[in-house]
């Protein structure tokens, strides 16, 4: 199968990059094409149009940034629904919401072509060291056929079903995250306030039943107070604004996902989106001077 890549972001490029020494050969294509310089030195094949990439590509990944970029991606002329034939296969490793999932799923669908939500639990440095889990939805037999590139990403596959399951399962996931990160800052800001030493308080987290891997690779932003982006804040706050819309839909009483909604949101705003989303601390300690 000749395997196409489209999109070379923050995890994009490494996760492309572990397929390509893995197969030893895909196809790639990304609109900033430097991005694409250093793949090509390790033998893979550039397409300078999306088009020429799917015409060449059995199956073809997406890594982008958003619902407007994927659609952008699929519906533009001489894009990937102009360009598939019947029977191949798209991977959609982006975050977006069910709804959008639902909706490509039946575009490419409509072409007798296979459509895989597959987003991704776990930041650049999992993308690096293959240690993604992948969170699948779609048609059974597309899934069959790209297990084992799945295998190649991450250490495990999760398959939770139908088409927009797997942007159920992220949305799910990442929701656990960025409470679970806010409820991290509010914690460091309290023991802060009231006089705590911050070293004194990590270390008491880190040896409580409260440490999580999360919270370890957290300790030397928390500490030195710079926070290099692995999960970038802004894309939290993408991702949580999708995960309240399918709760205000569905009608949930979710508080902790409408707060940590409000803090990121207040924090991009800000001016702190590039940044790792620990950096939610810094919006939680200016709420709390």
């Amino acid at each position: 199968m000749k395997i196409g890549w489209i999109g070379l972001g923050a995890m994009g490029k490494p996760m492309a990059t572990n397929l390509l020494n893995e197969l030893k050969s895909i196809n790639v294509y990304n609109r900033t094409t430097q991005k694409t310089l250093e793949l090509v030195s390790k033998g893979a094949t550039a397409f300078n149009s999306i088009k020429e990439l799917v015409e060449n590509s059995d199956i073809i990944f997406l890594m982008l940034t958003n619902t407007d970029a994927i659609r952008d991606v699929l519906t533009s002329k001489d894009c990937v629904l102009d360009s598939l034939i019947k029977g191949k296969i798209i991977v959609d490793m982006s975050t977006i919401s069910p709804e959008d999932s639902k909706e490509f799923f039946s575009l490419v669908k409509e072409k007798d072509c296979s459509y895989i939500d597959a987003p991704v639990s776990g930041s650049i440095g999992a993308a690096i060291t293959k240690q993604l889990v992948v969170l699948t939805g779609g048609e059974e037999k597309a899934k069959d056929v790209c297990k084992k590139y799945f295998e190649i990403l991450g250490k495990a596959t999760i398959d939770f079903g139908e088409s927009s399951n797997g942007s159920i399962a992220k949305l799910s996931i990442n929701m656990l995250l960025g409470v679970f990160t806010q409820s991290m800052a509010e914690s460091l800001t309290f023991a802060l306030k009231l006089g705590l030493e911050k070293e004194k308080v990590l270390n008491m987290i880190s040896l409580s039943g409260m440490n999580t891997p999360l919270f370890q690779s957290k300790i030397e932003s928390f500490t030195k107070e710079i926070y290099p982006s692995a999960f970038a804040l802004e894309l939290m706050s993408k991702d949580l604004g999708l995960l309240n819309d399918m709760i205000d839909k569905h009608h949930l009483d979710l508080p902790l996902s409408k707060i940590a909604n409000e803090t990121y949101k207040k924090a991009k705003e800000s001016g702190y989106g590039k940044e790792d989303l620990a950096a939610v601390i810094k919006t939680v300690r200016e709420d709390n001077k």
